[in-house]
């Protein structure tokens, strides 16, 4: 490896860790500011996640829809874009799925199968129209992601409330989806089911899609320099394109999974965030598809964590809120430790050609 992989590595990491301090020192001047029993609070936030099984399953079972999302968005930025278009494909995926779910009888094993593949289509078709619009038109791809996410989510919340909902209840929520849908538990006790397995395999197909395609080269040549991508021969505008187009699967899989695995039937009356979310861990991940799902585990780590606190204590869950965006502000913030690293390359510059001198002179 050499140095300034080596610096790069080096730096990245004390940014993560110092990001997550500053996360956790957060955490503390909020409690101290709030609440009344901050001991309590402190060991429900920090210790409570990991006081049973089913709690661990819960930070893993959080994590699972924002590999998904994450992943989705490494896709989306690595092409050069700023489309924020994975919150709307997923929750549109999470209608596909609901369709196969409820509307088609089905074999145990090809019933969730079918189900996510339909998800991971019309997540496709959200990504796909301001994809179609940035490369035909020019239109910026953050207005328009940004535009129909809402439109997603109040199309879907339309077709649940005069389609598919139950009349029986109350509130809203659909009809409940065919048991030989359900993705199964992959451990006894807990809610972890196969979605988290297909999360992680996910990483790692993202992995080998990036690094170890010919696509993949050309997707990260067009994100680095569009300009030299075109003038070197690649379709910049295609491959970004097909980059949307595999994120919007990817989150509309995530939506799917989290449907089937999570719930009986569909119960939220709004979109869940974490496409959002996502973006907060695609960016603690340094856009590495492989260190995604550590990020993705710290943040459903914090997300528990502030549920047990709220449950607990007297300090509020939107505390996490205020963490993730100190994280995305710091892990963005390109500046920080700019000048240390700069002066580890000179240095580590200064030695290499010292150390060429002495192999001369010799």
């Amino acid at each position: 490896m050499d140095s300034s992989k080596k610096i790069n590595i080096i730096v990245d990491l004390t940014k993560l860790l110092v990001t997550i301090l500053v996360a956790c020192g957060l955490v503390v001047i909020v409690v101290f500011a709030t609440s009344s029993d901050p001991m309590n609070a402190f060991f429900s936030f920090f210790v409570g996640p990991f006081t049973s099984a089913r709690r661990i399953g819960n930070i893993v079972e959080a994590a699972c829809p924002l590999m998904f999302t994450a992943l989705a968005v490494l896709m989306i930025f690595g092409a050069g874009l700023f489309s924020m278009i994975t919150e709307g494909a997923f929750f549109f995926g999470t209608l596909g799925a609901l369709l196969v779910a409820c509307g088609l009888s089905l074999p145990v094993g090809l019933h969730p199968f079918v189900a996510l593949v339909v998800a991971g289509i019309f997540g496709a078709l959200a990504a796909f129209f301001p994809a179609v619009l940035k490369m035909k038109w020019n239109v910026s791809e953050v207005v328009t992601s940004l535009m129909l996410n809402n439109i997603i989510q109040f199309f879907v919340l339309y077709c649940i409330s005069y389609y598919l909902r139950d009349m029986s209840s109350s509130s809203l929520q659909s009809v409940p989806m065919l048991k030989t849908v359900r993705l199964a538990v992959l451990i006894p006790g807990t809610r972890i089911h196969f979605g988290v397995f297909l999360a992680l395999l996910s990483c790692i197909f993202v992995y080998i899609l990036l690094y170890k395609t010919t696509f993949g080269m050309k997707l990260r040549i067009t994100g680095d320099n569009k300009i030299f991508a075109n003038y070197s021969g690649i379709k910049a505008p295609s491959v970004m394109l097909m980059a949307q187009i595999v994120a919007g699967i990817l989150a509309g899989v995530g939506g799917g999974a989290e449907l089937l695995g999570m719930y009986t039937r569909f119960k939220w009356t709004a979109s869940p965030g974490y496409g959002w979310t996502g973006i907060a861990v695609a960016l603690l991940a340094k856009n590495n598809p492989l260190l995604v799902p550590f990020a993705a585990l710290f943040i459903g780590y914090l997300n528990v964590g502030a549920s047990i606190m709220a449950r607990s204590s007297d300090v509020s869950s939107e505390v996490v809120q205020l963490i993730q965006g100190i994280i995305i502000f710091m892990i963005a913030a390109e500046a920080l430790f700019g000048k240390w690293k700069q002066k580890m390359i000179v240095e580590a510059t200064k030695k290499e050609e010292q150390m060429k001198k002495e192999a001369a002179n010799v």
